[in-house]
């Protein structure tokens, strides 16, 4: 099937330029906040580095993958096939990297994850990363929707990062995370 992929991609040029930005500047938030964090003594601990591979470290995960879909769907594709595979695989990777992160929250020592903890760090970000890789795989089918798909899986995993950037300072903030 011969396909136009700029009258798609311009139509959608604004929308990722837009979630492009948001997440780059929110990823580069999260470092500060994480190298704030870091600093104080009882993050240092095996505990805080747990911690923050099982909770910081996937939400910054989701900004850059929100950041390189924008990128790449703002790139001046001739055809929509190198964006399908290039979109498709971080949708995968997305789908994989969550797994890994099931694994990791089961594993923790220093916390137990709650309800609201599986809903928001794993479930949420599941799906998120199942429709931007749905999307993409549906860009050969039906273009037209599927960049609705991958656009939901793009906000959807910027506010889920935004929502769970807020647990993990609010979380240390109040003092919760301490040790001693």
């Amino acid at each position: 099937m011969p396909e136009n992929a700029s009258s798609f991609l311009t139509a959608w040029s604004n929308f990722y330029v837009m979630t492009g930005s948001a997440a780059a500047a929110l990823t580069g938030l999260m470092f500060v906040v994480i190298t704030l964090v870091f600093s104080r003594q009882e993050a240092r601990t095996q505990v805080g580095l747990d911690g923050i591979s099982t909770f910081s470290t996937p939400t910054v995960m989701h900004f850059a993958a929100a950041l390189l879909i924008s990128a790449i769907l703002c790139a001046p594709w001739h055809r929509l096939f190198g964006a399908e595979i290039s979109v498709a695989l971080i949708g995968l990777y997305g789908v994989g990297y969550v797994l890994r992160i099931v694994v990791r929250t089961k594993r923790l020592s220093g916390y137990t994850a709650d309800l609201e903890d599986w809903i928001w760090y794993l479930a949420l970000p599941f799906v998120g990363y199942c429709a931007v890789a749905g999307g993409a795989i549906a860009l050969h089918f039906a273009p037209a929707r599927a960049f609705f798909a991958i656009g939901f899986g793009v906000v959807f995993l910027i506010f889920i990062g935004v929502r769970n950037a807020w647990d993990v300072v609010t979380y240390l903030a109040t003092g919760a995370g301490r040790t001693d």
